[in-house]
């Protein structure tokens, strides 16, 4: 701008950064939010994150010992029917 406007970017410069890194591993040069660590776009707008009672984070039991067990009798299973089957033919 040219003109009178004189630039108060003190504030600005003298701010703290966001604490984040980039993609290409350089530390982002935007302000952080103000009380927080991150800027906005990396975390430090309010509503960022999980929302409360994050149903996305329950477990799937995929791993569970239950499923574990069921999965080996299925298994088992199949390798006697094949086997009963290979006896057949």
């Amino acid at each position: 701008m040219t003109g009178r406007h004189a630039r108060n970017t003190l504030p600005m410069r003298t701010s703290r950064r966001c604490g984040a890194r980039t993609r290409s591993g350089e530390a982002c040069r935007s302000p952080a939010a103000h009380g927080k660590a991150r800027c906005r776009m990396h975390g430090g707008v309010p509503g960022c994150g999980a929302p409360l009672r994050n149903r996305n984070a329950r477990k799937h039991g995929l791993f569970a010992r239950e499923a574990i067990d069921e999965r080996r009798q299925i298994d088992s299973l199949l390798d006697d029917a094949l086997e009963l089957l290979r006896n057949l033919t």
